[in-house]
């Protein structure tokens, strides 16, 4: 615990960022390299995700299982691309109990396989259909370059799996878990995202479609925040995954796939942290309120305490920490909830006491500007409409820096300029030359073609060829 200044986010982009994480402890390096301990408080708020994703994932008739974390090695070489992408990334077990397997396993990077083996035995008929199922746990894929929860060799994710008659149902499906994606992102997390679909090359390998939401971090690169994806007969093909249709003919089913991880703690640091530390937005905040009583003796401090007990009661299921710590300064406490990107923080004094009153604190807006008087009758509602405005700000705010950064470009030049600190939005003929050639060039990727397409079409910013669609470019994490 330690009140020194974190170097800036102007500074020391990444260097913020590694320390505004332990500092805060949402988490810890482990003792096995590219891998992290998440601390309680990251837990708390990986937790909060779960749940925000998990209620909407029911809503919408999925239910959660749970699948091995071992995989058989000829599972992966059953489906040929998927293999492929996912060879240099994979953890082998070869030995168990001592004696050398008969067959590898592979540590999961991903469960498309055996999953897949399993609808196989599942699904016989079409009344089987569709099967929709989500399982919470965590991967392993052997990255090179790591950073906490941004890309570690183990992370946390849920991963959804289902099976469609059709491949009309399988892209809604796929559709619908990207709109709740967003949807998630934007009205939990406050983090604006554009929905899309993946380039050919920036797809999952063995999809026929891969779609993405992307979030633009404070240093204006780009985060792959979510990922839905259109199998089509893929690994039904590969697994045999068929049913007995209407006419009591075998067809082979469509699938998806689909995931959120631990990578979107990430994303909530990068797009509202400051110079101060973490901003947590309410809705997914371990702690939403700290109350801080102020007193300089036990005479103050007999006068405070019951009137902070009664306002932690008062604020009833709003998440509430009392931080009674009396051997640290209340200057101390609130740099420290300030590390930590509590939302909300309610200092309550003898004058406060007096007045009927308590001093309010906004993490999202420093200083004075910040701060306002909140009467002690009716506490719950104006710290809930207080909370529920740090959200929309949040989110505005954040919207606001990505729409700045990003750039229309209509030739290369303005194109790699545009990149350098920001995104840019352009005319894309399709061609993986021209991509290669931004890549190479200037180190940004497609990141996703939006949803929202202006219409007609245009010239390849890259090439000047005809192009029908836009896209985004912006060097990424």
């Amino acid at each position: 615990m330690s009140n020194e200044k974190l170097p800036s986010r102007a500074e020391n982009y990444s260097e913020w960022y590694n320390q505004v994480i332990q500092r805060a402890e949402l988490a810890d390096y482990a003792p096995v390299r590219g891998c992290m301990v998440v601390r309680p408080y990251g837990w708390s708020l990986w937790e909060n995700i779960q749940q925000a994703l998990d209620s909407r994932f029911k809503a919408t008739g999925h239910v959660n299982a749970a699948f091995p974390l071992f995989i058989p090695m000829s599972f992966l070489e059953k489906e040929k691309e998927h293999v492929e992408g996912f060879s240099p990334e994979l953890a082998v077990v070869t030995i168990g109990g001592g004696e050398k397997l008969e067959e590898p396993l592979v540590v999961r990077p991903t469960s498309e396989t055996i999953i897949g083996y399993m609808y196989s035995k599942w699904i016989k008929s079409y009344r089987d259909l569709p099967l929709l199922i989500n399982q919470w746990g965590n991967v392993v894929r052997w990255e090179m370059r790591t950073r906490l929860f941004l890309r570690t060799l183990e992370f946390y994710w849920q991963e959804g799996h289902t099976a469609h008659a059709t491949a009309k149902e399988a892209e809604e499906e796929t559709l619908r878990m990207l709109d709740i994606y967003t949807r998630f992102a934007v009205e939990d997390a406050a983090v604006p995202v554009i929905p899309g679909r993946k380039s050919n090359s920036e797809k999952f390998a063995g999809a026929v479609h891969s779609y993405s939401i992307e979030a633009m971090m404070g240093d204006t690169k780009a985060l792959q925040a979510g990922t839905s994806h259109l199998l089509g007969q893929n690994f039904a093909k590969a697994f045999n995954i068929q049913y007995l249709d209407m006419n009591n003919e075998l067809q082979y089913c469509w699938t998806t796939s689909w995931g959120v991880s631990t990578r979107f703690i990430g994303a909530i640091i990068m797009t509202h942290g400051d110079d101060q530390g973490l901003i947590l937005p309410p809705r997914l905040a371990p702690i939403q309120v700290v109350i801080v009583p102020i007193y300089k003796n036990d005479e103050e401090r007999a006068r405070v305490m019951p009137v902070v007990d009664k306002i932690r009661a008062a604020l009833g299921s709003i998440r509430v920490k009392v931080d009674d710590r009396s051997e640290l300064t209340p200057g101390f406490k609130f740099n420290d909830w300030e590390m930590r990107g509590v939302p909300l923080r309610l200092e309550i004094g003898p004058k406060d006491v007096e007045k009927g009153s308590v001093m309010a604190a906004r993490r999202d807006v420093p200083g004075r500007e910040g701060k306002s008087f909140l009467p002690q009758e009716n506490i719950a509602s104006s710290v809930g409409a207080l909370l529920d405005t740090i959200q929309s700000s949040l989110y505005e705010k954040a919207r606001a820096f990505r729409d700045s950064h990003i750039t229309d470009v209509t030739n290369y030049e303005a194109l790699t300029t545009a990149v350098q600190d920001g995104w840019a939005h352009a005319w894309w003929c399709g061609s993986a030359d021209c991509e290669n050639r931004v890549k190479e060039e200037t180190k940004a990727t497609t990141r996703c073609i939006p949803m929202q397409q202006p219409g007609g079409t245009g010239k390849c910013a890259v090439c000047g060829r005809d192009a029908n669609e836009k896209v985004y470019f912006a060097r990424a994490y």
